[in-house]
């Protein structure tokens, strides 16, 4: 990779307490942190507030700890400055571009993106975003994350499977673009 900023991915959910930060965490651990970073916010409402336990029990399931994370409300900023964004759901995407309508072209939900990344040819990681967007129609129709919040274990469960092998199909091929 060229230059010297960092990949910059963002990851959108609802509060910010559930998905997104699961997502944050398990991306993160697949990629080269000399390369990129991943952070999350939400795109209603709690602030500074913890990681739901569920899904911090999930992460620790993975191996992961929740460490001190703080939920975060997304703002311009955050969407201006993300070299990618992967959000839960189709509605996450569609506020995400409420806020900003030119961040269409690197806006995906988790599992879309990780559904193109397996589809499209690129030698580095804008390309893959920019292939991704050109070709977004090859991504299958199914490709929102639920909310697991206030859900059963089995419903957190599903939900950090679900992320964590999507999250592993985006940061194998982001790092393998990355080190060419």
């Amino acid at each position: 990779m060229t230059g010297h900023r960092r990949f910059a991915i963002l990851a959108i959910c609802t509060a910010n307490i559930c998905r997104s930060p699961m997502i944050e965490v398990l991306l993160r651990a697949e990629l080269d942190p000399e390369l990129f970073e991943v952070a999350s916010a939400g795109v209603q409402g709690w602030d500074r507030q913890p990681m739901d336990a569920m899904a911090a029990m999930e992460l620790m399931r993975f191996g992961h700890s929740p460490g001190k994370f703080r939920s975060h409300a997304i703002d311009s900023y955050l969407v201006d400055s993300a070299d990618l964004i992967l959000t839960a759901t189709k509605t996450h995407r569609s506020e995400v571009l409420a806020l900003n309508p030119r961040a269409l072209r690197r806006t995906f939900t988790l599992v879309e993106f990780a559904a193109l990344c397996e589809k499209i040819e690129a030698a580095y990681p804008t390309e893959l975003v920019a292939e991704a967007a050109r070709q977004r129609s090859l991504a299958p129709a199914d490709i929102d994350i639920g909310d697991p919040y206030r859900r059963s274990p089995e419903v957190h469960r599903k939900t950090a499977d679900q992320i964590a092998a999507a999250a592993h199909t985006v940061g194998s091929r982001l790092n393998a673009l990355a080190h060419v």
